[in-house]
């Protein structure tokens, strides 16, 4: 009885320990926010955590495909925010709190689409 009890708390604090790490936006800078312009790639609506690929076009022609970070489809629809939103082409200006060693993705804050739509995926959090 004693070993059951002993596997079923490594095990729990195991999982206790994943889900807290799997949570973590350590990764992100909150104190910053970066703002680029393009164009989808591809809109990765799935979970835990949702992903906006969008190619950015630099100064010298070469092309930065940049990933926005959000939470998975049922907040997003919550926010409003439906794959189709977000097609392939789509142009748009996106912000959000870049990662802190510098690779080409952010935590999404706020989308424009080129018609003027803004897409806040935090909003989803908003209880009603």
């Amino acid at each position: 009885m004693r070993k059951i009890s002993v596997v079923f708390g490594a095990t729990c604090a195991l999982t206790v320990a994943t889900a807290v790490a799997h949570h973590s936006a350590a990764m992100f800078d909150f104190e910053k926010e970066v703002t680029v312009e393009g164009v989808v790639k591809e809109f990765q609506y799935s979970n835990p955590h949702s992903w906006l690929l969008v190619d950015v076009t630099n100064e010298d022609g070469s092309v930065t495909t940049w990933g926005f970070e959000a939470e998975g489809p049922s907040t997003l629809l919550r926010a409003g925010i439906r794959k189709s939103d977000f097609s392939p082409g789509t142009r748009l200006n996106i912000s959000g709190h870049p990662m802190k060693d510098g690779r080409p993705a952010a935590a999404w804050t706020i989308a424009t689409r080129s018609d003027g739509a803004e897409y806040n995926p935090r909003s989803g959090f908003r209880i009603q």
